[in-house]
């Protein structure tokens, strides 16, 4: 070795991935903004992991507002980087009688899953074919410290309500997944693959486009 040349830098190193807050107590919410995040350099916590226990009122009168104020509130509150969602399906046959931000709670706090797909159910009993109709809305909000950063709102895939749900199989936490059928596959939602999901614009892929695109000004 020539004791004259200047030793070699040593390699560089990546930035170790940031911890972003997966805003919600839903686990079934967390792997899907899980899958959101993989391959990014960001390292997913949940609240439990913290000691969090948040519980943001949804009030706003859009997605993206509940999703904004979630990821507000739940970053203040952990101090650190967090990310919420908020969607719901809108079907405009129902009128004002159904609110898509109220997907979850339109039949009451604390409905069963049961209880909302039959309520669903019974609100469309007089629909039918394409009165039936509904389209998905997904928000997703990133902050920071309580300041938020980014925020954006998609309609997505668009499918018809089954007239019927079967009983001998049980609801998936996002309940009306298994009751909004993609008629192009003959598939309720639920049981659509990877790529059947990509071929109906399916709004998680879409909103991973954008985390991809935005992702270099919240990790550097």
């Amino acid at each position: 070795m020539d004791a004259h040349r200047p030793a070699a830098p040593p390699p560089a190193t990546a930035a170790a991935p940031r911890p972003i807050l997966l805003a919600t107590g839903n686990p079934d919410k967390q792997d899907a903004l899980r899958r959101l995040l993989a391959g990014l350099p960001l390292t997913p916590v949940t609240p439990a992991e913290l000691g969090l226990d948040a519980d943001p009122a949804e009030s706003g009168d859009t997605h993206r507002a509940i999703a904004s104020d979630k990821a507000m509130q739940w970053s203040k509150a952990a101090g650190m980087l967090a990310i919420a969602s908020d969607g719901g399906l809108d079907i405009p046959a129902l009128g004002p009688r159904w609110q898509s931000r109220y997907t979850r709670r339109f039949a009451g706090a604390s409905a069963t899953n049961e209880q909302r797909a039959d309520a669903l159910l019974e609100l469309l009993r007089p629909y039918r074919g394409e009165q039936r109709r509904a389209v998905w809305i997904e928000a997703l909000a990133l902050a920071d410290a309580g300041r938020l950063l980014k925020s954006w709102e998609m309609r997505g895939a668009s499918g018809l309500i089954a007239e019927s749900r079967d009983p001998a199989r049980p609801l998936p936490e996002f309940w009306v997944f298994a009751l909004w059928r993609i008629p192009q596959f003959n598939a309720a939602y639920r049981d659509l693959t990877p790529a059947q999901l990509a071929a109906v614009n399916d709004h998680w892929g879409r909103l991973r486009a954008e985390m991809v695109n935005y992702q270099f000004s919240i990790t550097n």
